[in-house]
């Protein structure tokens, strides 16, 4: 299966509890951090709830 490479581009600080513990899911927890995933609708999910937070590089 397909993989994407996600990037956290924006801090943490402020925002919700939801949004923090999503970051986490993905393995982010610091700026500028990159993590590779298998692509997946629970994958994607997540990164639609943070998008504002968070780079996709395909």
């Amino acid at each position: 299966m397909a993989t994407i490479k996600i990037q956290q581009v924006k801090s943490r600080i402020g925002a919700p509890k939801d949004q923090k513990s999503t970051l986490d899911s993905l393995g982010l927890r610091k700026m500028n951090r990159i993590v590779e995933k298998e692509d997946t609708p629970a994958i994607r999910g997540m990164i639609r709830k943070v998008h504002h937070l968070v780079k996709v590089i395909e």
